[in-house]
């Protein structure tokens, strides 16, 4: 509430964000914290491979350098915009919470930017250099040293973030004692790291072999030793990404697994939800499959037959992000911050007298008989427009709609009401309807305008902002004296 609302109405606030953050983090971890790893193994392998006379396998030393080209463009490009649009995003949408986390990891936060700087001049060096790097024995095992360089600052940028994305998960007690050590050895982080290393390292070897098979000739040499060195990879790293799952699965509050089969899909596909899980199963036990082949009939695999386990990683790594967005609701930052922004304490506050005599950004302060569309519509924008929208992704209308089964039908203002104050009893990831009798009224009212005459909801961005006359600064100076 300190800050005016922006809102996508066609998309969806927090699906812009998923939008951008999946794609980030897919190119993070399988182009940047697994892939730099597993190049700088095949660069290895190449020294390895030569002669006597040889610096390294220069045909071999080829192909590495082609893979990690894709990885270096892919990094440098659509990975840095997204990492930056992240910000964008959440400074648009979610100002409250992204401003309480750099808060409390400011210095977490600053160490990782430095992290971050060197991660950026390393790849720049390991890529830029690579092939000046063949001119000695010397320059290859140190520009090699470089790409394990780069390797752990890939890693240690990673866990860096997984530590404050534990902390939304589950502060632990950081409430009882509110340090950065507290908040960064969250109860879900290692778990989640143990879990995010070797997955990223998974869907590195499958996106390498991928390339393997595209940058060399079928049935030549090269391409049966890569696959076979891909293949061990995959072998090594997917049992180890299972076991990581586990422990991650079985870190996480009772809660919060009990959002899973929501969190997967949506409500209407909870009920398929086991089927999904041995979907994922199949998934994974099918690149143990390519994996296996790869190493006793590499001759065998193709392009095309790589595609599936890369879809299927690309997936995984997707699906979990969707899933751990999910199931901390009704939280932002679990026991602390709502999704929608407001804080859990205030909320004895709110209850009592309203959101709207508290909010800095309003039209409306105080419902009467003439506002109450106004008054609903501010209510909306506080408490309901950070996940629905009035006729777009996820619409509120659609969901009373499927709710009460009255699609076409006008919603009852009444029973809207009345479910308002009761609805986190029904969808425990729904936060406690934080505003007075009144106001829930209103609100189901402005939902019902929404659904007779299609209006939609504009954000700040379009319709300016309004401030509340009692907290303006004006207002606040006048108080204090």
């Amino acid at each position: 509430m300190d800050f005016p609302m922006f809102h996508l109405d066609w998309l969806n606030n927090r699906m812009l964000i998923a939008i951008i953050a999946i794609l980030h983090v897919i190119i993070n971890h399988g182009l940047a914290v697994g892939f730099m790893p597993f190049v700088t193994w095949l660069e290895q392998r190449g020294v390895s491979r030569s002669g006597q006379d040889q610096i390294t396998d220069l045909e071999w030393d080829n192909m590495v350098y082609k893979i990690m080209k894709v990885a270096f463009i892919i990094t440098t490009t659509i990975g840095a915009m997204t990492g930056v649009g992240i910000w964008f995003s959440v400074a648009l949408v979610s100002p409250a919470s992204i401003g309480s986390l750099i808060r409390v990891f400011y210095w977490a936060w600053f160490i990782e930017w430095l992290v971050f700087v060197t991660e950026v001049v390393l790849i720049m060096i390991y890529f830029l250099t690579w092939k000046n790097s063949n001119s000695s024995l010397k320059a290859k095992i140190r520009h090699i040293n470089f790409g394990w360089y780069l390797s752990i600052f890939s890693w240690i940028t990673m866990a860096i973030i997984v530590s404050i994305l534990g902390f939304m998960m589950d502060p632990g007690n950081w409430q009882t004692e509110q340090s950065l050590l507290n908040g960064f050895t969250n109860p879900i982080y290692l778990p989640q790291l143990l879990f995010r290393t070797p997955t990223a390292m998974l869907v590195a070897g499958i996106f390498g072999m991928f390339l393997i098979t595209l940058f060399t000739k079928s049935g030549s040499q090269i391409r049966i030793n890569a696959v076979k060195y891909a293949s061990k990879w995959l072998l090594l790293w997917a049992p180890i990404s299972l076991i990581g799952a586990y422990f991650y699965y079985n870190a996480m509050p009772e809660a919060m697994t009990a959002n899973m089969s929501t969190a997967v899909g949506t409500i209407d596909f909870a009920q398929y939800y086991d089927l999904l899980k041995y979907f994922v199963a199949g998934g994974v036990g099918f690149t143990l499959i390519i994996g296996i082949i790869g190493v006793y009939k590499t001759k065998v695999l193709k392009p095309y037959m790589v595609i599936v386990p890369v879809v299927t990683g690309i997936a995984y790594l997707g699906f979990f992000e969707r899933v751990r967005e999910f199931i901390r609701k009704p939280y932002v930052i679990g026991q602390y911050m709502y999704s929608n922004l407001l804080l859990e304490d205030d909320y004895v506050v709110y209850k009592q007298d309203g959101v709207l005599k508290h909010a800095t950004y309003t039209t409306v302060n105080e419902i009467t008989d003439d506002n109450k569309i106004e008054a609903g519509k501010n209510v909306f924008i506080i408490a309901c427009s950070r996940c629905h929208t009035a006729q777009g992704v996820n619409s509120i209308i659609d969901v009373f709609d499927r709710m009460y089964g009255s699609t076409g039908k006008p919603l009852d203002v009444a029973s809207m009401t009345a479910y308002m104050p009761n609805m986190h009893t029904a969808r425990n990831f729904m936060p406690e309807f934080p505003g007075n009798e009144k106001e829930a009224e209103a609100l189901a009212m402005y939902i019902k305008y929404l659904q007779q005459t299609g209006d939609v909801l504009e954000g700040a961005q379009e319709e300016g902002i309004s401030v509340n006359p009692n907290n303006s600064a004006s207002a606040l100076i006048n108080k204090s004296k």
